[in-house]
């Protein structure tokens, strides 16, 4: 029996660990283990994701929390160096590009056990991102590269991954929202939230770029303020960005058409992007959901590492500018479209996952 061990530690994480765990547990001939970091700890954006998921609770949770990069990064490489010494998995499955997935394929390669990066590949080219640097770096560390999309295999092979690494399996995320569209549809609440189908907009903000610095930070929440108008806008505002709000003193009055609101489970969040009109963000994962279910998005970076949404999606990157983002709110919203074709992005990029596994 092969013994897998996933590790975790922030939302997107777990989105992508449910299907393959999932996967294995139907291949058999796995013993999966899985490890939280607890580089999220807020219950809403973490526990709750284990439930809506139906992920069993982790067999370790090492409880490192916030802190810098390098505070944090340090402490999760700490932590996770005794469960590995003590596991000694055949392969250490990490995921994304959050500083859990760095430390933890870092601690595995110095101890000579393979690693495996699910979403390898992909590139925004942007270095003043901590996350680009995260994922270059791990993939440097990976025996096993699983990539969403066919850039991510032009990416690698550019950087000099041996073809044989390389495994083109699809899009994990896309597992988890197909599996669990149908319950999303079926919890939706419109009436709840006081708001009609596609005449609504949903917002995420989290990135440092765009929360830590005010200036960036005042043109979007003046655009949404803006947005809000004429149109309810919901926000589901992250812990780091009220932080920021509330220290910069841009708290919107709740007197108009934009909502900020605690964090939200998955399935709820999954069942107001598939109803909204617009979906205006800077995550990558909303990227690739918005684009499977055909909801248009914009996305307030200058570059993103999921191209294939903007050439094959419904993603349009827009500058951190009051009247861009409104402009291209005006000319985009409402223009849902059939949910778009990308390669492999077809609820099975586990079982693919499962299968090279089988074979290493």
């Amino acid at each position: 029996m092969k013994r897998i061990v996933s590790v975790v530690g922030a939302r997107p994480n777990f989105m992508k660990l449910a299907p393959v765990q999932r996967a294995l547990e139907a291949a058999g001939g796995f013993e999966h283990v899985v490890v939280h970091t607890g580089q999220h700890y807020d219950r809403g954006m973490s526990d709750s994701f284990f439930e809506d998921l139906g992920i069993p609770d982790p067999d370790h949770n090492l409880g490192v929390g916030s802190g810098t990069h390098a505070q944090q990064t340090a402490d999760i490489m700490k932590a996770i160096e005794p469960v590995l010494l003590a596991g000694r998995p055949d392969v250490l499955l990490v995921y994304g590009d959050v500083n859990s997935t760095v430390a933890a394929a870092l601690v595995a390669a110095k101890l000579g056990i393979r690693v495996g990066h699910v979403e390898a590949g992909l590139r925004s080219f942007d270095w003043e991102m901590p996350e680009e640097i995260n994922r270059v770096v791990t993939d440097r560390l990976s025996d096993l590269l699983f990539t969403p999309s066919r850039d991510g295999d032009e990416n690698l092979v550019r950087e000099g991954v041996a073809a044989e690494r390389i495994h083109f399996v699809g899009n994990v995320m896309i597992d988890t929202l197909a599996r669990l569209l149908r319950e999303a549809r079926r919890r939706a609440d419109l009436a709840g939230w006081e708001v009609r189908e596609r005449e609504f907009a949903v917002v995420t903000l989290h990135r440092p770029s765009n929360v830590d610095d005010p200036r960036p930070l005042a043109e979007l929440i003046g655009a949404l303020g803006e947005i809000g108008r004429t149109r309810p806008v919901v926000f589901p505002v992250h812990p780091r960005t009220r932080r920021r709000l509330e220290e910069f003193d841009m708290v919107p009055p709740g007197d108009g058409g934009l909502r900020l609101v605690d964090p939200v489970g998955y399935l709820e969040m999954l069942g107001l992007v598939d109803r909204a009109g617009l979906v205006i963000t800077d995550s990558g994962g909303l990227q690739e959901e918005t684009s499977f279910l055909g909801v248009p998005c914009l996305t307030a970076r200058p570059n993103t590492e999921r191209p294939v949404t903007v050439t094959h999606g419904t993603n349009e990157l827009v500058p951190t500018d009051r009247a861009a983002i409104v402009a291209a709110a005006e000319r985009k919203f409402g223009a849902v479209r059939d949910g778009c074709e990308i390669e492999l992005w077809d609820g099975r990029a586990a079982e693919r996952i499962a299968e090279v596994l089988r074979g290493e």
